[in-house]
């Protein structure tokens, strides 16, 4: 158990020794001391979460106190007696900055009315107060912080700093009763189930409801039996947007913390709905809840604007490309679903795979689908075909009508080529790696990128680990591979002027997809195959590869920067786009960047460029 903070001195003497209030009289201490609210908070609490330091002022009274940036990965200690928040800390800091317990503390809380009231009675403080002037408008900041901070809080912040208390937990054989009672004194949603100091189960208020009252239970009966068991969890330092995606997945709105096998806490998606940029989450739960296509078309339409307040909220690429397709993972669970409704439970096993952007979690609201279906081998065509030929075409026209058009190429599940039992891929994969023509080099570049969506995973991933045996130092296929990726070439001219596109709709524009960010996910999945490595997203294959030593670390660390930039290019041109009512696109205008944007894109292509050569010449 933490060590409790020990009471502190007297407030107003604390007040007379500090540097900044020891120079107010002893009648303005004792008013300035009455309007304080002390609190108590346990090492690791979120104290003003990111975009929240302007809120308040806090005086730390005991214990130490650290300021982060957690987007820029910078950190300060404040020890006893700093002050932190509205007023301390500077302007610049306010909208970007964190505060987290480092320790068990004791912080006095100032609002801004009582420092705006002092500011005006005692000016000369505007010294040792450096953004005190916000104290009497801190609308100023708030709508930058709520933009700018928001997303980003869910990237940077570790989950650990989201947890509000300890954990309550309870053993399985207590009475569903008793921990009803439980939660109701407690006021909380969920309690976990402990046995021998291990996580056993789960169970929240929707549980009572809907595994208790709605069929009748006796209350008396062990609370185990309404739990749900070996709950999905999230590792404590993990960043808090994982929580995110693991809620928007699963349609779940708590999950266990743990610090290895001990359990640390809870955390809901009302803690995370705090920190903003979480309507993923409620926005998966809404997908859940329809019953038909229509609704489920009706719900999709707001993935636009999911992205488009991820662009104001300056997220990342990556966490949108995570977050968005989320949601185009519960559209196709949803579908599946509905489908098994119709058609009834599936004859045998099979695993819905996604392929493409989806399946690296790298999606926008422009995207198309692609998609596969792998069956079990007992898979026979009389029997089985024309339950799985109707079952995924129902998926895919599904997800079409929710705004993910057909692929072109018809690489999706409905297609008979691609949905063949397991044995059928092995040959197919084989053929590929062993015979690459050009067709063969095309497919792989969207079959190479699998991950699994519904079903019986193990279809896909002991199929995953034969391809990359195969494909693992075979400098003939890698070869081919390269060759076929250096097809897709950043636009720089000889003089490093950037080349737009002549001809056509989209004339005197660049093909941010095509030309910028299609050659990293080339170059990042032939280091992969050559490395043998099951990472799927860009940005984590190229972390991986860089420490396989398939490229150099400061080859993958320039690529991810330039992919992280030309996705955001995209995502916020997008964004515009839809803001203005235009379908989205991937076409960017060099109107649209300012002259610092444009030289950071020249210095991208031009980090892509250097690259592919590199690869060019080693195959």
């Amino acid at each position: 158990m933490p060590i409790e903070p020990t009471a502190p001195p007297s407030l107003v003497n604390t007040l007379a020794k500090h540097r900044v209030w020891g120079q107010l009289d002893l009648a303005s201490r004792k008013a300035l001391a009455a309007q304080f609210t002390p609190e108590v908070a346990l090492a690791g609490a979120n104290l003003l979460a990111q975009g929240q330091l302007h809120s308040r002022l806090g005086l730390i009274l005991s214990g130490d106190v650290d300021l982060q940036d957690p987007d820029l990965g910078l950190s300060v200690r404040l020890r006893t007696g700093e002050l932190f928040g509205l007023g301390a800390t500077p302007t610049q800091q306010l909208a970007t900055w964190q505060a987290v317990a480092a320790s068990p503390c004791q912080i006095a809380w100032l609002a801004p009315q009582a420092l705006l009231a002092l500011s005006q009675a005692h000016p000369a403080l505007g010294y040792f107060l450096p953004s005190i002037a916000l104290a009497g408008n801190p609308g100023a900041l708030v709508s930058h912080a709520s933009e700018a901070g928001a997303a980003l809080n869910l990237l940077g912040t570790p989950i650990r700093a989201l947890i509000k208390r300890e954990p309550i937990t309870l053993e399985p054989a207590t009475s569903i009763r008793a921990a009803a009672q439980l939660m109701s004194d407690l006021r909380v949603s969920s309690v976990l189930l402990v046995e021998q100091g291990l996580l056993f189960g789960l169970v929240t208020d929707r549980d009572l409801r809907n595994r208790l009252v709605a069929p009748g239970l006796d209350s008396a009966r062990p609370v185990a039996d309404i739990a749900t068991l070996a709950p999905l969890t999230v590792d404590a330092n993990s960043p808090a947007f994982e929580a995110l995606l693991l809620m928007a997945r699963h349609n779940i709105h708590h999950v266990p913390v743990m610090d290895g096998q001990r359990i640390v806490g809870m955390i809901t998606a009302n803690d995370l709905t705090e920190q903003h940029s979480t309507s993923a989450v409620y926005l998966a739960g809404d997908i859940y809840k329809q019953g038909s296509l229509e609704g489920l078309s009706r719900v999709s339409r707001k993935v636009k604007l999911l992205q488009q307040n991820l662009a104001a909220a300056d997220a990342s690429a990556y966490s949108t490309g995570h977050i968005v397709t989320a949601i185009t993972d519960a559209l196709t669970v949803r579908l599946i679903q509905l489908a098994e409704a119709q058609f009834g439970p599936a004859p045998i096993d099979y695993v819905w795979v996604a392929a493409g952007s989806q399946a690296r979690s790298e999606q926008t609201a422009k995207s198309d689908q692609d998609n596969c279906l792998i069956l079990d081998d007992n898979f026979i065509e009389a029997a089985h075909g024309a339950y799985f030929r109707a079952f995924s075409k129902f998926v895919c026209d599904g997800l079409a009508a929710c705004g993910y058009i057909h692929c072109p190429g018809e690489m999706m599940a409905m297609t008979d080529t691609w949905r063949q039992p397991r044995r059928v891929w092995a040959d197919y994969f084989r053929t590929w790696v062993e015979q690459p023509k050009p067709k063969a080099l095309m497919l792989t570049c969207v079959f190479f990128d699998l991950r699994a969506i519904h079903g019986k995973t193990e279809l896909l991933d002991g199929l995953r680990q034969e391809v990359l045996a195969r494909t693992k130092g075979n400098s003939l296929f890698l070869a081919h591979m390269v060759g076929n990726a250096l097809k897709h070439r950043p636009p720089l001219g000889l003089f490093g002027t950037i080349s737009l596109i002549r001809g056509g709709e989209n004339a005197r524009t660049i093909d941010l997809k095509h030309s910028g960010i299609v050659p990293i996910v080339d170059l990042a999945r032939v280091y992969a195959l050559a490395g043998g490595i099951a990472a799927v997203n860009t940005h984590d294959r190229l972390e991986v590869v860089a420490q396989a030593g398939e490229v150099s670390e400061q080859g993958a660390r320039d690529l991810r920067d330039a992919l992280e930039f030309l996705a955001k290019l995209r995502i916020a041109h997008q964004a515009r786009q839809t803001q203005q009512s235009q379908a989205p696109d991937n076409f960017l205008a060099l109107e649209e960047l300012s002259n610092f944007e444009r030289s950071h894109l020249k210095e991208a292509f031009s980090v892509v460029q250097t690259l592919q050569g590199v690869l060019q010449q080693r195959y």
